[in-house]
């Protein structure tokens, strides 16, 4: 458990540097002999987790590498892991004993595993000791040194200048901030990605100047709360004067961010994406309990009542606002009458859609040992109503997008699917579309 107050580092540039340095080495022995060798990057979890990705594959893209999906193929297969909830955990072990076929058929595969899980140091011994197929153990904070371990197996800190190989030309993922200050008793995310790191504004700057000239229409500003990013620094740069930053780059593309804390979202943050013309009307505001009692034993930092004021708020500066949450059901000790709130609430709010899930226990999170004395199957019973509802509303909320024209590229300002026949020549540009149907996932339209 953290119990430091956080020391913001940079790496310097001399390593940096370095580890540029070995990633041209190995790419000289890896193509010696005129071959490409190939590597597959499987990612699990949330966005962040993606961009953590990218630089991986950009660090392999420099050592030399090429790119695989198939397993059987790689030289190199590296697992990049989200801890967040135990389902995903048991996945990434299911998928990484089964890599013992891989390895047998290439016995000179080299499989790494990093990221949130491998953070938790009962879950990288368990890795180590259980798990031979595994040859290298590495945590989200030690991402920069991936050459330094890579020529090992021959092959906290804010790193910038890492090469990154992005999926897609359409959509990116940038990087504002790492880490939470929060500690939701629910979460083990701040014990498995550290304290609140924002990156330099001219940095963020910087690459969203490179995505844009490289032609990218959808840039998400991503961190754990990006709500407080600038709150660490000393330059007097909150979130929403971010968001102006990166609005005024010229250049035809949207901005989207994810995601926000509640009780840090503020009246200038709304005002702000209402006043500038390339931030998405598209808000994920995760409340995840209806009830008062449940949000203060989650240390969620607001109530009832300031939320749906935060909400009434938003929807003031933007009347098009697209608004989604995250829900957890079945919280240690959430009653029927607790649950009955949030059902209200989601009544009262009518969210866009919705991501819920059941409670899932994180070793070393205060939650995990609260009493519980409500069964699985109570807890399913309240997730299959909150679904329903969910499902109804949505249903009912794109049911008004037909008949209307919206200029989009695959999906709304607001962040809605949209189905399109259309020439493939049109991906990455934004087009004027009729919406001619929906149903509770998406919407269905024709070019004009």
């Amino acid at each position: 458990m953290l119990s430091m107050p956080y020391e913001r580092k940079e790496i310097a540039p001399e390593k940096i540097r370095e580890q540029e340095e070995i990633c041209r080495r190995i790419f000289d022995r890896v193509t010696a002999d005129g071959g490409r060798p190939l590597a597959m990057v499987d990612t699990y979890g949330c966005q962040q987790n993606e961009a953590d990705s990218e630089k991986i594959r950009g660090y392999l893209a420099e050592m030399g590498y090429g790119f695989t999906q198939d397993e059987f193929q790689a030289d190199v297969i590296v697992v990049n892991t989200c801890a967040v909830r135990e389902h995903a955990e048991m996945r990434v072990l299911g998928n990484v004993g089964a890599l013992n076929h891989t390895k047998k058929a290439r016995p000179g595969q080299i499989i790494a595993v990093c990221g949130c899980m491998v953070q938790q140091e009962h879950m990288a011994k368990k890795l180590k000791l259980s798990y031979p197929v595994v040859d290298l153990v590495f945590g989200p904070h030690e991402l920069w040194r991936f050459p330094d371990f890579a020529a090992e197996k021959n092959l906290g800190a804010v790193a910038e200048g890492i090469p990154q190989k992005r999926d897609g030309s359409v959509k990116a993922w940038l990087s504002i901030m790492y880490g939470c200050n929060n500690f939701c008793t629910y979460c083990v995310v701040p014990y498995v990605r550290g304290r609140e790191r924002s990156r330099r504004p001219e940095d963020v700057l910087r690459e969203a100047r490179e995505l844009i000239a490289a032609g990218y229409k959808e840039i998400t500003l991503l961190g754990q709360n990006v709500n407080s990013y600038g709150k660490d620094l000393d330059c007097g740069v909150d979130f929403a004067d971010l968001i102006r930053m990166v609005n005024d780059i010229p250049g035809d593309f949207l901005i989207r961010f994810m995601t926000s804390h509640p009780k840090d979202a503020t009246e200038k943050l709304f005002r702000t994406m209402a006043e500038c013309e390339k931030c998405a009307h598209q808000l994920h505001l995760p409340v995840q309990a209806g009830s008062d009692r449940i949000l203060k034993a989650m240390n969620r930092s607001y109530d009832r009542a300031k939320y749906l004021r935060q909400v009434a708020l938003a929807r003031q500066y933007m009347p098009d606002l697209v608004l989604t949450t995250d829900i957890i059901v079945g919280f240690p000790g959430e009653t029927d009458e607790d649950f009955a709130e949030t059902l209200s609430l989601v009544e009262e709010v009518r969210y866009d859609a919705m991501f819920t899930f059941i409670y899932s226990k994180r070793v070393g999170t205060p939650a995990a040992s609260m009493p519980d004395p409500y069964t699985r199957a109570d807890k399913q019973k309240h997730f299959d109503a909150l679904t329903e509802l969910a499902n109804r509303i949505s249903g009912e909320k794109h049911r008004e997008y037909e008949g209307k024209t919206l200029n989009l590229s695959s999906r709304t300002n607001g962040g809605r699917l949209v189905h399109l026949k259309g020439d493939p020549a049109l991906i990455g540009q934004f087009a004027q579309a009729s919406i001619t149907a929906s149903n509770t996932w998406a919407l269905y339209g024709e070019i004009e």
